[in-house]
Formats: structure tokens, sequence, C-alpha cells
């Protein structure tokens, strides 16, 4: 054990947590069931979208023309295919007129058109090159919520065979519907992959049953109290349905986490010889200060993209925080609880004895506390580990951060994006209206660019504008205006592709064109330079925060000026194998095939932030663990490389197991069939899994042995204040505690 002689102290926290553990789980029980009904449904109040700057100049023009011209900003296509015929074939333009008088009768429908009634200059664009499909375009009305409800009641009676016409769904309102219905598919899926193997980890790594259902019980819990509060919050503010593939995978992966060090700390102080109670008191002090300090690190950088205007970052941070706090708080509250009524039969249901039938009694004997996983055995193997990575530290600092950048290079040659239909699987319906499009219908459907001109104007005053728009280098077309009072609106399309480099130039050449009247552009690339500017402008902000509250949580954490600096750029070190393997797999798409992806070129704006912001924040918790431990040697001993050793030993395998239980949910999230979700959950698992078993493993003790006492300094001014106010991990043990007696604990929480 490493706590000083006699009973350890019990705390305020500990007294509270364990007074009356029935009570305490019985309320959980209840808030719990009414997490449940007040979550249940939460993804039908969620929305798809949310990568739009709401302050934007785009954002504005696009709600302007959706007002006053709905006619320009079509949601809802319908593909008509007729097949061998021609669409100027009688029968097919009298049957395509049925469909569009219907569609116009639809409540909630308005601004239908199409190519058998568009005006001559604007019906080539609604025409297929081959003449056999052609478009009925129309745009619903009212939210995300509204549209998604108008569509499954309109798109049955539309959708499939139609006399000599065939009809496919397509345009904006049904992919963002399809996407919808496909993330909450994908996500129930994940959850049937992930918990059963998550079980089947925890039960290798525990031995026994019981231990094991534990943190998958507090993983649960967290999800469910997450999905309440995100049902909540949808009453409030845009909340996006994204979100709900983080809470999952941060409920189980931190959740259990929390739970693994909390319950192997309590069951190495049982089998040192401790009371329950006095080993909860011990737990509490050492694990549990460690659990709540570390959820506080990853909360942070999750709090960082609030300083977003996209809600789709926004909803991430508030399903990120809530899921973080709320497994902490299980893991801190209800799980002590449980222990306490548990007591040694945590250790109950061993299902290794299944295998132990017919071995010889000495092997049959083996411990209950899962020593192949993280005893003595993992113990030694980490200690030798620490050992020559320390002996041979400038090798491994050298050669290891050389490889992690190598492996970043291929994001210096990102793009990026937005996020289209191309997020779908190919068989989806809009994914497959929205192609046929781009491989067969002129120009770039949905890469116009609109113009809104606010303001009384001349007809002379329009067509002078339209000449000087019609004149920059990137125009291929100028239509309108259109005017309707004292607006008008023209559409601009570009010479190249929707959102590529020129299309993103003329947004800027459109915007400094002169005019007698105040323009606005907005289409897909004015909404894309909107939104990188949105995000240019405040990531100095949200990095300052991450590094500045990071740099304070760990100077109290070890009361050192050097190792809060080690942290922060170790950690951003840790994520470049991810980010190289975004552009090099999404982005370039390789092994797009073997993953079931459409590769866009490019990367969709948000997504390298959100990857950022939650990889940091899981490598600071992996971070946290161990500099704790290696904390409380070096306080204990005072000899520098001996507490590096220790502390890798005695928390390297537990690290390496947490990582690869969370990876094994962040890969069943990648399962999904949308491409954003795949990208989220295994770029995920691999900067969790390269962060504990490569920056953990091998370079943070490569750097603190070349670094050596240095470590520890901080200005006295600092020192006094960390005496003050810094965090410490339980109670130094006598230095005079012999190694091999330390050496006999495997590997701690």
């Amino acid at each position: 054990m490493t706590e000083v002689d006699g009973p350890p102290r019990v705390g305020g926290w500990t007294r509270f947590v364990t007074a009356r553990p029935r009570s305490t789980l019985l309320a959980a029980l209840v808030l719990t069931v009414l997490a449940v009904l007040a979550g249940s449904g939460v993804a039908d109040r969620l929305g798809s979208g949310g990568w739009e700057d709401p302050d934007a100049q785009s954002t504005y023009a696009t709600k302007a023309l959706e007002r006053e011209f709905p006619d320009s900003q079509p949601n809802l296509l319908l593909l008509v295919d007729s097949g061998r015929r021609s669409v100027d074939d009688p029968e097919v333009a009298a049957e395509a007129s049925r469909l569009v008088a219907r569609l116009a009768a639809e409540k909630g429908v308005a601004g239908v058109g199409s190519y058998w009634q568009a005006d001559p200059s604007a019906a080539t664009a609604l025409r297929a090159r081959d003449g056999h499909e052609a478009l009925i375009a129309a745009r619903i009305t009212g939210d995300e919520k509204t549209a998604g409800e108008t569509l499954d009641r309109i798109a049955p009676s539309y959708r499939g065979s139609h006399g000599p016409v065939e009809v496919e769904i397509g345009g904006m309102v049904a992919v963002r519907h399809e996407m919808q219905t496909i993330i909450q598919e994908d996500l129930t899926r994940a959850e049937i992959i992930a918990l059963p193997i998550t079980l089947v980890l925890l039960v290798t790594v525990f031995g026994s049953a019981v231990a094991a259902l534990l943190p998958l019980g507090i993983g649960i819990v967290a999800i469910l109290g997450t999905n309440a509060v995100l049902s909540g919050l949808a009453e409030f503010t845009d909340v996006s349905i994204f979100a709900m593939n983080l809470t999952t995978a941060l409920g189980l992966g931190l959740a259990i986490d929390y739970a693994l060090f909390i319950v192997r700390r309590f069951r190495e102080e049982l089998a040192g010889g401790a009371a329950p109670p006095a080993a909860i008191a011990t737990t509490l002090r050492t694990a549990g200060r460690t659990v709540l300090f570390s959820a506080l690190t990853v909360a942070v950088s999750l709090a960082a993209m609030l300083v977003f205007p996209q809600y789709f970052l926004r909803s991430f941070a508030y399903a990120g925080m809530a899921v973080v706090l709320l497994a902490a708080a299980a893991a801190l509250i209800l799980l002590p609880a449980a222990l306490v009524l548990l007591g040694h039969r945590v250790d109950a249901l061993d299902v290794r004895r299944l295998f132990r039938r017919g071995r010889p009694a000495e092997e049959a004997g083996e411990t209950v506390s899962a020593d192949r996983a993280f005893g003595e055995e993992a113990g030694t193997a980490w200690a030798r580990t620490a050992t020559l990575v320390m002996r041979r530290a400038p090798f491994f600092a050298l050669a290891t951060t050389a490889v992690l950048v190598l492996l970043g290079l291929p994001f210096l040659g990102v793009r990026f994006g937005t996020a289209d239909d191309r997020q779908l699987p190919s068989s989806a319906e809009s994914h497959v209206v929205q192609q046929h499009l781009r491989d067969g219908f002129p120009g770039s459907p949905g890469g116009g660019l609109e113009v809104l001109a606010e303001g009384r104007a001349t007809p002379a005053q329009y067509a002078a504008y339209k000449e000087r728009v019609a004149a920059l280098p990137e125009v291929d077309r100028v239509d309108g205006p259109l005017v309707k009072g004292d607006s008008a609106y023209f559409t601009v399309l570009p010479k190249g592709e929707a959102v590529d480099e020129a299309a993103q130039r003329l947004v800027g050449d459109l915007r400094a064109t002169e005019a007698p009247f105040d323009t606005k552009v907005t289409g897909t690339a004015a909404v894309l330079v909107d939104s990188k500017d949105a995000i240019a402008g405040q990531l100095p902000k949200a990095a300052a925060f991450i590094a500045v509250v990071t740099l304070l949580l760990v100077f109290l954490l070890t009361g050192s000026v050097l190792i809060p600096l080690q942290a922060v750029l170790l950690n951003a070190l840790s994520l470049t194998a991810m980010f190289g393997a975004v552009v090099w797999v999404f982005q370039d798409g390789h092994l797009s095939g073997l993953l079931g992806f459409t590769s866009t070129g490019s990367i969709e704006t948000t997504l390298p932030v959100l990857m950022f912001c939650v990889a940091f924040g899981l490598s600071m918790d992996y971070g946290v663990f161990l500099l704790s431990r290696i904390k409380e040697e070096y306080d204990r001993t005072g000899d520098h490389e001996r507490a590096v050793r220790l502390g890798l030993q005695r928390t390297g395998g537990l690290i390496t197991a947490a990582a690869v239980i969370l990876a094994v949910v962040m890969v069943a999230i990648g399962t999904s069939r949308v491409t954003n979700t795949k990208m989220l959950g295994l770029g995920i698992a691999l900067a969790v899994l390269m962060d504990a078993m490569v920056v953990r493993s091998l370079l943070v003790p490569a750097i603190m042995r070349l670094t050596g006492r240095a470590t520890w300094w901080a200005p006295a001014p600092l020192r006094g204040f960390h005496a003050r106010f810094g965090l410490r991990e339980g109670e130094p043990a006598p230095a005079a505690e012999s190694e091999p007696e330390r050496d006999k604990v495997g590997a701690r929480g």
C-alpha cells in the first residue's frame, strides 16, 4: 500500500457518497429513469446542419432570398427520368405537368417550377444533356423539423413510377433528412457493436464479471443523462444530431476510463488488506481526485468549441462537456456507493475459472486482480520499457518525434470544403439524385452564386451592374435580375467547380464589385468562404483558451513550470498522425473502397477543429493519469528517474487498456455510413492509440529523462502558490518504504 501507517483519513466527500449507499443508488436509479423519459426521441429534435456562420453575409442573404424569392432557393428536387423517351415527349411533358400541379398544391411547399414551365434561358440547366432526365424544383418551407415532417408526408406519393416516367427525390432537404435517419440507425448499430466488445475487454481486464459491469453501467448512465441534457438544450437553441455520436463515444469511453482507475485502485487496496470503507477512502483521495482533475481538463478542451459561431461545433461542446461531467460524477458518486455495498464481492463471478478447469492447481491459483493485464508481469514489462527508453532517451525522443511529424505531413495539403450529399452512402436516394446532376446536367448544379441587391434601383443600374459582374474572369453566365419591390437578385454561374479556389475567389470579387445598391453574396462557395473566415477568426481564441487553462491545471497538479509546457506540446504532437491520416484517406480517397465512402477531394471546414478539441482533451486525460502517478512517486522518493519508471510501470498497462477500449467505441462509431461520422470515429481512435502507445510509452519518458530534475523546477512565488492551491493525490508515504515492497503493487489507478 502507498498510504501512511494507520487508518486513512475519511474526508467529507467520502462520508457523503458512502454514508447511505443504498439511498444513493436508489436516487440515481430514479434520476436515470427520468433521464430516459426526458431524452426519449431526442434525435427528432436535433438538426443536421449547423456548418454556416449565422452572422455571416451569406446567411443573411440566404434567409432574405428564402423570404422574398422562394423560387431562388429550392431545397427539394424531383428527378424525372423518361427512360428511352425524350423529356420533350408529349406524354412525358403532360405527366410532369400533373406532378408540378400536385406539388404546388401541397401544404408547406412553395416556389414550384420545372423544366417544362421554365423560361427557355433557364430551362437548359434543368434538362440533362442526354435529354432523358429533367428536374422539378420546389421549396419546402419551415425549419428542419417541419421540413422533414413535410417530406415524410409527401415523398411516398411522388417517389417511383408515374406512367411514362420514374421519379427520385433529392435536394438539400432530402439530403439532410436522409442523413438524420442514417445517423440514428448507425448510432444504434454502433452501440450494439461496442457494448458487447467492451464488456468482453472489461472482463479480460478485471477477470470478474461484477467488476466489469460497473464501468459499463457508469457509461450507460452518462449517455442517458447527456441525452436528457441535449433534449433540454434543443428547446432553447439549435443542436446538431452529430453530437449524439460524441455522446455515445465519450459516455462509454470516459466513463469506462474513470471507472477502470477507481475500481482498479479499490481492488488493490482490498488486496492490500484494507477494509472496504478504508479502501474507498484511499481510492477517492487518490484515483478519485485524479479522475476529477482529468474530467476538468477534457471539459476545457471541449468548451473551447463554444467560441465558434457554427452550431455544429457548439453542439459538440454542449454534448461533450455534459457527458464528461456526468461520467465523472457517476464515477465519483455512484461507483463508490456500489463498491461499498459490494466490498470483496467486487471480485465475484470470476469468469476465468471457466478456462482453468483441468489446469494444475498452482496455475489455477492466480489472483483475481487481473495481474496478466496490469499486475506484476505487465508492470515489470512496463518498467523494462521505461528503463530502455530512458537509457536511450535522445534516440527515442528524436525518432518518435520524426515519425509523428512524418505521419502528419499529408495535412500540409489539406483542402477545405463543405458537407454535401456525398457524406451519404452512394446508394442513398438523395445522393443518387445529386450525382445524376453532377454527371449528366450542364453547368455546376448547386454551384451557382446568388447576389441579393437591396435598395431602390433603375433597370439601367441593374443592367450596368450585370455587365460589370459578367466581365469578371471567373464568371460563366449571369442570370437576372428578378425584381420584387426594393429587392432583386442575380444568379452568377462560375466557370469551374462549385467550391474550388476559383469559385471562392469569385465570391470576393463579387463582394468587391461596385454597385449603386447594397449587395450580399450567398451560395455554396460563399458559405464556405464565410465559414473559413469565422473559424480562422475564432481559432486563436480557442487555442489560447485551451493552452492557458491546460497550463494552469497541469501546474496545479505538478507544481512544475516545464511539465505543463511539455504536456501541451506533446499532446499537440500526438495528433499529427490523426490529421495526416484524415487527409490521406478521406480527402485523397485512399482506402475509400475498403472503408465505403465517397471522397469529395476536401475536408469539411469544421471537422479538424472538432477532432483537435476532442483528441487533445482525451490525450490530456491519459497524460493526467500518468503525470499524477509520476508526481506521487517523485514526492515520495525525490528520485526523478525512478519516479518516471514507476509511474509508467504502474499506469502503462491501465492507460493502454483504457485507450484500447475507447478506440473500440470510436471504431464502432466509425462504422457509420456518413463520411463525417466515419472520419471522426476512425480519426479519434487512431489519435487515442498513438497517444497511449507511442507518446505516453516512449516520448514522455524520453523527454522527462532529458530534462532531468529540472522537470520539477518552478520559481519561488509559483512554488508558494502551488503549496497553497495545488492538487495533491493522496498523502506522501514515508520515503523509507523499500523499493521491492513498492514494486509488488501493480499498475495503479
